[in-house]
């Protein structure tokens, strides 16, 4: 049977140490691979409420016989484990008749420390139920669950709605319905252990014992860490999931796409680990027994490090783009239910200069259908109706600027400006009228006092 034969014994014990845990195993992790004692990984599960340890040992072989598995079944008995304990036997080939024979024994009296066997042909009915690649090892991402794409309580453009909501000068019924797309971004959920010792003669100068949690999209290239809050929209709706029904989805978006993971759980775990080797990397100053400084740098072998868990799940990238006559305005943002994390807001962001966020006032042109911030926002003359001054047609009066939405409110603002009596036209400019009079007054007053009259 060619089943993993490229593969290292120790690479075998790597490969099932992922296969166990993608079958719901807690706690994997291998045994000390320089003080083996006949456990290679070791595992825990919950049967009726009771945890119990299952020590397995890896046979990268043609055959396993009888004297393994009566290792084995000395090794649990050893094991420093306060509960029940079960042993298992993986092995590439086959087992001989006095192997089965002696397992079969220790299930048939009841035995404290039964062992399970799994060959080469059970291993081919796991790789069909997890996505196991027989002749690498590698196993591929089988995943068809998503985080919600929209709050099934609200409107899909419920998100767009609410931003519009914060602009001045629109009403909801006037909004457009968005072009509303999304697409299903694959992403893992990592969970780590590190713990590792570094001694010298002085003793221990570091430790780490540390279990990390993270998040990265895993796409084609290489995995990418997720911002805090996105992983956080993750990991707080892992068990909120749904099956991902393109189609169905299809009748609530105008546009669904799927992207695929870009590399094997395997490869996954693998970059996991560098990471995590570089993250916890770190130079120690100590002081020897001759009183001299040292540094050391303290990385943490591989060994040290146990990928706890890879969970994979599909991360809607919501987008709406809403037309208002000249100008598209996206929304884009990460779904999850009612939860969101904002990718791109171009409605908080005024289309003339660099204003953008919640905490800005915005308003909203009819006359172009700007969005614009306070500074590029004047009120039109005639309509007394906001103007964003990208499209306002402007002439002065009275020495100050005035806005007009075309060039026909210009012309009858001219004719009622021309009609107008004199003190009238003096106040299309407040300030300038104000002044004159403050001007006019301190004038009176100066030939007044210069009079003697006060």
């Amino acid at each position: 049977m060619a089943v993993l034969d490229d593969l290292s014994g120790f690479e075998f014990e790597d490969v099932m140490e992922d296969v166990f845990r993608n079958l719901g195993y807690e706690n994997v992790r291998q045994a000390d691979r320089t003080a083996d004692e006949g456990r290679d990984v070791i595992m825990e599960e919950v049967v009726d409420s009771t945890r119990r340890a299952i020590i397995v040992e890896c046979k990268h072989t043609g055959t396993v016989g009888r004297p393994v598995v009566q290792k084995l079944h000395s090794a649990i008995a050893t094991f420093d484990f306060d509960g029940p304990k079960r042993g298992m036997v993986v092995t590439t080939g086959r087992f001989t008749n006095p192997a089965q024979e002696y397992a079969n024994r220790l299930q048939q009296n009841d035995d404290p420390h039964p062992i399970e066997l799994l060959d080469g042909e059970d291993l081919r009915e796991i790789a069909d139920e997890i996505g196991l690649d027989l002749y690498n090892g590698r196993i591929e991402i089988l995943c068809d669950e998503t985080l919600r794409p929209y709050d099934p309580a609200a409107d899909v453009d419920a998100a767009v709605a609410e931003a519009f909501r914060d602009i001045e000068n629109i009403e909801a019924a006037d909004l457009p319905e968005p072009h509303s797309s999304v697409s299903f971004r694959p992403v893992v959920a990592v969970t780590a252990d590190t713990n590792a010792v570094f001694e010298t003669s002085v003793g221990v100068i570091h430790r780490i014992n540390d279990r990390t949690r993270f998040v990265a999209h895993a796409e084609r290239g290489q995995p990418q860490v997720v911002d805090e809050d996105v992983a956080t929209l993750v990991t707080e709706n892992l068990h909120a999931t749904v099956d991902l029904d393109t189609e169905q989805l299809g009748e609530v978006f105008d546009d669904v796409e799927e992207r695929r993971f870009g590399q094997t759980q395997t490869e996954y775990k693998e970059w996991a680990v560098e990471r995590l080797q570089q993250h916890h990397t770190t130079t120690v100053t100590y002081t020897g027994d001759n009183n001299v400084t040292y540094n050391k740098t303290c990385e943490p072998n591989r060994s040290d490090i146990s990928v706890q868990s890879i969970e994979p799940v599909y991360l809607p990238e919501v987008r709406h783009t809403t037309e208002l006559q000249k100008y598209t305005y996206p929304h884009e943002y990460y779904a999850a239910g009612p939860s969101r994390v904002t990718a791109e807001d171009g409605i908080h962001r005024c289309v003339h200069c660099d204003t953008s966020g919640i905490d800005e006032t915005y308003t909203y042109c009819p006359n172009c259908g700007a969005i614009a911030c306070s500074s590029h926002t004047k009120t039109e003359r005639l309509e007394g109706e906001p103007i964003c001054t990208g499209c306002a047609v402007t002439e002065r009066f009275a020495l100050k600027t005035k806005y007009f939405y075309d060039e026909q409110n210009l012309e009858a603002f001219r004719e009622e400006y021309a009609a107008m009596p004199l003190h009238e036209k003096a106040m299309e400019n407040k300030w300038l009228a104000g002044g004159s009079v403050v001007a006019t007054l301190l004038v009176v007053v100066g030939l007044l006092v210069i009079g003697g009259i006060i």
